[in-house]
């Protein structure tokens, strides 16, 4: 079924934008921080403590309070937001990508091998080598899968050349 999204859309008084930011929820900021700040390279551009109102509506977590760090990537584009629950934390959840409601955040990366070889060596968890795009508009490009220190799936990807 295709949806013609300028009819559905079609005297409507909102438009949808760029996307703003992904937002990660992490067990521990300062060790999510090092992580994509320090071995993978993210620009952190902001640290934040919040506890408001609105944050209680927004989540639903009366009295929550969350530590926030936003990061920018080379080149722009949306942001990334990383949030620990100080309070109302949860529990850890399965980050298999193939579970509904699961995400991957998916980098460029401009030499996928020497950026394996190189996280690798720092210890960082990757499901695989790097793989081989063959088919589909990304054919020629590498992919690969690595965890950040959540569980959470990071795709590296480089294009074909």
């Amino acid at each position: 079924m295709t949806i013609n999204v300028e009819s559905t859309l079609a005297g409507t008084t909102w438009r949808l934008g760029q996307i703003h930011h992904v937002g990660i929820t992490v067990g521990d900021i300062e060790r999510s921080v090092r992580f994509y700040r320090d071995l993978l390279g993210l620009t952190l551009v902001r640290r934040r403590e919040v506890e408001a109102d609105y944050v209680t509506q927004q989540t639903g977590y009366a009295g929550v309070r969350l530590s926030v760090a936003s990061f920018e990537s080379p080149g722009s584009g949306p942001s990334l937001e990383l949030a620990q629950y100080v309070t109302h934390a949860g529990e850890q959840s399965d980050q298999a990508t193939n579970r509904p409601g699961n995400s991957h955040l998916c980098l460029r990366v401009d030499n996928l091998r020497a950026a394996y070889q190189d996280l690798r060596a720092q210890g960082v968890r990757f499901r695989s080598e790097p793989v081989s795009i063959t088919a589909g508009p990304n054919q020629g490009g590498l992919v690969v899968y690595l965890y950040d220190p959540d569980g959470h799936i990071v795709e590296l990807f480089q294009a074909p050349a």
